[in-house]
């Protein structure tokens, strides 16, 4: 039985800290003046009144810098003065912060006392100043400077017995510039190792589209919404996650849009929205939202498609030629019939007791769904982090095939980004499986032979340290060991390492977790100015809907040592590759408008590229899906047929998905309260339903163990307190990355090798301490 260690945890594990939480009624309305207090406390917090209100005014703005928390995209038109949100403020407060991890602090502090304070008071400490060298065998790091750095590193590269021995790693918070220099130097290194953090979440989503629709990425715009007269939200929580999601969901409410939202738990997000930057945030009862909850088991989105989709084709035969855009199913789609007869032949009984959702309810999303001409499907992390998430996806994919709901305005799939540019970053050619063509331009604009073999992705990169295949690990921001899955496993892999080498703004548990030897660089955040040798740059990033636009900083560097994530691939390549390379990478780093001209001469969409990008708003990208063009091998738009999934659960066991709190940003974690589901002063909770707690003798903040099931393995997760919710019976819900502990490496989905985080078998047993 596997479980976690001092120090490898992702977060404190104390009995002290479970017995902290308090429960409260959850809140029934999201946003409003809560919201703008939370905002205010922490800004004033880490970066003070003066320096905060500044800096939040250049957030999203044309002028200003991208926020460097989710993807949402920011309005093509006039933007409001306070584009932002609550969490969006608190990230970039966090990154703004004032407070400082000198060479001092290392000193004083040794990797193992480190390691056993949590991740919230190692992202509390501030801001990282000097590249950092932890040495075989010691127990502090110690100050190094940059060229030692890079030749310790180059060195250790150069003398792998092959490229593949080494692993690149990508965060989502890298920019396009950086992201397609890294991608450049890895595979002149001659390696396609470039695993990244889409690995874990969109995934699934990038391969179901790609199949179906031929694209991997959503066909919407932010202006869809303006249009749509239907918007189903299955798998996502916008209040906590997308925030700014909620202001285009509520003027989309007001212009008469059906909203329908599809989730094992009711979100207060997307129940009542009362939008602090306006009056009606301040007083009255906000907007009501969803018009209806579809409250479907953990993984039983299959069925519960399959059951809209029923419904809708029974209406069809009732009202032959009314119902279904016949002409576009047979223009531009294949595999209707057997789709058809596969549907029809599922039994009601079946997909209402998969999805646990009454046939009734089912019909009354069809009745929405058939009732508009514009429909919008948005999703995220709870559909695709299952084992079947990419047939989640695809039954998406086919009930809005059947309306035609594709390649006209306000109507699409949009997948919903987390982080703020890990879609630009597959677009610049992070991916471990590059197209053919991609590598192809790339050998052109660079006159070289790129590696053509495929790399590995997140789990096989891990896989491969942990087996002894793979030496050296190189993550490009990012909290890896907090972000993956198996963290016990993962743990292990890294301290199998040569090196590992942590591009990094502040402190965070991989950089306790190390190989034989592991340096940390420091490099400027998204707020920082960049100022290089033929002056200041700005960098580009992409949004969730396609959207490239410039990011430029204004706050000064946290420390005169911090160097740029362009200046730092840029000055690696250097010292790794010498002669081998033909790119004059100095040059690339002085002035990124170069880099620019390389991504347009290689990235279709991208003409024009540092003339468009100047443009307020900037620009957006091709999409050939949003114009009925799909580059699938058979020029259709496809149908798909999926078995339901199975979960043959013990009488004792239950199956848990993990969520994140209305205080965090993915790893980063902010505080211990989740206002919006009424859990205060701590994180290692359970949800469960009130009648399974009964069932199983549990009382409310009783201290439990949580124990997961896989293949005849077991994993645990101690000293959690039992919390009652409203969630279907035999579920549980836990936050992440606190449970990351208890999923196996080896449980991924099908297609796209994505852990499986959302449908984890646990057991629960009353704690001994």
């Amino acid at each position: 039985m596997n479980e976690g260690t001092e120090s490898s945890r992702t977060a404190a594990q104390s009995p002290e800290e479970t017995s902290l939480v308090q429960i409260e009624p959850i809140s029934k309305v999201a946003g409003g003046v809560p919201a703008l207090v939370a905002t205010a406390k922490t800004v004033w917090q880490e970066m003070g009144v003066a320096r905060g209100v500044r800096t939040l005014l250049q957030l999203n703005q044309t002028t200003g810098f991208d926020c460097p928390g989710c993807a949402w995209p920011e309005p093509d038109g006039e933007r409001s003065h306070a584009e932002f949100c609550e969490n969006g403020a608190k990230h970039v407060a966090d990154e703004a912060t004032t407070k400082r991890v000198t060479p001092e602090f290392f000193r004083k502090w040794t990797v193992a006392d480190l390691a056993a304070q949590s991740d919230h008071w190692l992202n509390k400490q501030g801001r990282i100043t000097n590249p950092m060298l932890l040495r075989a065998g010691a127990t502090n790091y110690e100050p190094v400077g940059w060229d030692e750095a890079f030749s310790l590193i180059a060195g250790e590269l150069n003398s792998l017995a092959h490229p593949d021995e080494a692993i690149f790693y990508t965060s989502g918070r890298t920019s396009n510039e950086a992201a397609f220099l890294y991608q450049l130097f890895v595979r002149q290194f001659g390696t396609n190792n470039l695993p990244d953090c889409s690995n874990m979440c969109h995934e699934s989503s990038g391969s179901a589209l790609g199949e179906t629709i031929g694209v991997g990425k959503g066909t919407v715009t932010l202006e869809d919404f303006d249009l749509a007269q239907a918007i189903f939200v299955i798998g996502q929580n916008p209040g906590t996650n997308h925030p700014r999601m909620l202001t285009a969901l509520q003027k989309a409410k007001r212009n008469g849009c059906k909203l329908v939202h599809i989730n094992p738990l009711p979100e207060v997000g997307m129940t009542r929205f009362k939008h602090p930057q306006q009056l009606s945030g301040w007083i009255g009862a906000g907007t009501a939202l969803a018009d209806l909850f579809l409250q479907v088991r953990i993984n039983g989105d299959v069925a519960l498609l399959k059951g809209i989709s029923k419904a809708v084709l029974a209406e069809a035969e009732r009202r032959p030629g009314e119902v279904l855009d016949h002409e576009f199913i047979s223009n531009f789609t294949s595999g209707f019939d057997d789709f058809a007869t596969a549907v029809k032949n599922a039994s009601w009984e079946e997909l209402t007791e998969q999805s646990d959702v009454s046939r009734a309810q089912l019909e009354a999303a069809a009745q929405i769904f058939i009732h508009s001409e514009r429909t919008i499907f948005c999703w995220a992390m709870g559909l695709t982090q299952h084992k079947n998430a990419v047939a989640n996806i695809q039954e998406i994919v086919n009930l809005m095939l059947l309306r035609g709901q594709l390649g006209k305005p306000g109507a699409g799939v949009c997948p919903v980004r987390g982080h703020s540019n890990v879609q630009g970053d597959r677009t610049m050619g992070i991916w471990e499986r590059p197209p053919v063509l991609f590598l192809d331009a790339l050998a052109r604009e660079f006159n070289f032979a790129p590696p053509r073999r495929h790399g590995y992705d997140t789990v096989k990169a891990i896989e491969a340290l942990h087996a002894g295949n793979a030496r050296i690990f190189f993550a490009l921001g990012g909290n890896f060991l907090s972000a993956t899955p198996d963290t016990e496993y993962t743990a292990a892999a890294l301290r199998q390492c040569r090196l590992t080498v942590q591009v990094s703004t502040k402190l965070n548990r991989a950089h306790l977790v190390t190989g034989e030897q592991a340096l940390i660089l420091p490099c400027l955040g998204r707020t920082e100015s960049d100022m290089q040798a033929t002056g200041p740059q700005f960098v580009t990033t992409e949004n969730s809907m396609g959207v490239v636009q410039a990011s430029r900083g204004s706050l000064a560097p946290a420390s005169l040592e911090l160097l740029s994530e362009p200046a730092i691939v840029a000055r690696l390549a250097q010292a790794t590759l010498g002669d081998r390379s033909q790119v004059d990478w100095r040059a690339l780093t002085a002035d990124y408008d170069l880099i620019r001209e390389h991504i347009e001469h290689v990235v279709p969409g991208f003409a024009d590229y540092n003339s468009r990008v100047r443009r307020p708003g900037g620009f957006l990208l091709p999409n050939a899906a949003r114009d009925r063009v799909f580059q699938t091998p058979n020029g259709r738009a496809n149908f798909t047929v999926h078995e339901l999934p199975r979960h043959n659960l013990e009488p004792d066991q239950y199956l848990m998905m993990t969520i994140r709190t209305h205080d965090q940003f993915n790893t980063s974690i902010y505080g211990f309260d989740d206002r919006y589901r009424g859990v205060y002063g701590g994180r290692r909770v359970v949800f469960l339903n009130g009648a399974d707690m009964e069932a199983a003798g549990f009382k409310e903040g009783e201290r439990v163990d949580l124990i997961s099931h896989f293949e005849g393995e077991e994993r645990v997760a101690r000293h959690f307190a039992v919390v009652p919710y409203s969630i279907p019976r035999r579920c549980a819900a836990t936050y992440f990355p606190e449970t990351n502990v208890l999923v196996p490496i080896r449980n991924v989905a099908d297609k796209s090798n994505t852990p499986v985080s959302k449908s984890v078998v646990i057991s629960i047993q009353r704690s001994l301490l």
